[in-house]
């Protein structure tokens, strides 16, 4: 885990040089704090990033489809198991990824925008379960990791969106309110865990689904880290 820890920081440092300027590299995803309290009175934990911006104020431009279709992310990379999350037991970084991609919709079993239709609402910023790993292929140097379709170890949770990647669509809740987006998430969906290290970034992701020699989604920007350093040095509070 550490050693995984140390690769990730190394290419999301390397990456954040390159990354300002960029057309979303803006004060919405330039984050001044990171936080994860677990409410005793609810047994739910809210996950928190703010930003020197309006958060989740900046959505992707379509690209009109699949391939190349740009996605925006407010990461918490975690030290929490894949197993802890619903996934089989997998080396990676465990990250719980708050999305906004207007070209497609992950999320088949949630109607975020409340309009009877599950297959739309792609843009509206929700939540995700990745395993991240270590990708050279593309420029942030990290990707979520995948799997061959007829991997029968392989174990998702049965909301996943039916991609192979160790992906899932949990459906909590998200809202941005000024400078600062949240999460909701029951304790139980998550092995109950309250003990554990996190840290926040903002980031660029790219589909690919037609290059063989990409990965189908990759990190091309990091905007900022919470910790600069990306050491995941922030535990839960309790309240």
């Amino acid at each position: 885990m550490k050693r995984s820890i140390f690769i990730i920081a190394t290419l999301l440092l390397a990456t954040i040089a390159l990354s300002q300027n960029t057309e979303y590299g803006n004060d919405d995803f330039k984050i001044t704090n990171v936080e994860v309290t677990y409410h005793t009175n609810l047994d739910v934990l809210i996950w928190e990033i703010t930003v020197a911006g309006n958060a989740g104020a900046t959505t992707p431009s379509p690209a009109g489809k699949m391939n190349g279709a740009p996605v925006l992310g407010y990461v918490f990379p975690t030290t929490l198991k894949s197993s802890d999350v619903g996934f089989s037991e997998t080396d990676g970084i465990v990250a719980l990824a708050l999305t906004s991609h207007p070209d497609f919709d992950d999320t088949p079993l949630w109607d975020e925008n409340m309009d009877s239709k599950y297959d739309n609402d792609g843009v509206i910023w929700h939540p995700h379960w990745v395993v991240l790993v270590e990708d050279k292929r593309v420029e942030g140097g990290l990707a979520v990791k995948q799997f061959k379709k007829d991997d029968s170890t392989v174990k998702l949770p049965p909301t996943n969106p039916g991609m192979p990647m160790y992906m899932d669509s949990p459906g909590y809740g998200v809202k941005a309110i000024n400078n600062t987006i949240k999460v909701v998430v029951p304790k139980y969906r998550m092995n109950n865990q309250i003990s554990f290290n996190y840290d926040g970034v903002a980031a660029y992701m790219q589909v690919n689904t037609e290059n063989l020699d990409k990965p189908m989604l990759g990190v091309y920007k990091v905007y900022s880290v919470a910790s600069g350093n990306l050491t995941l040095p922030y535990t839960v509070k309790s309240n």
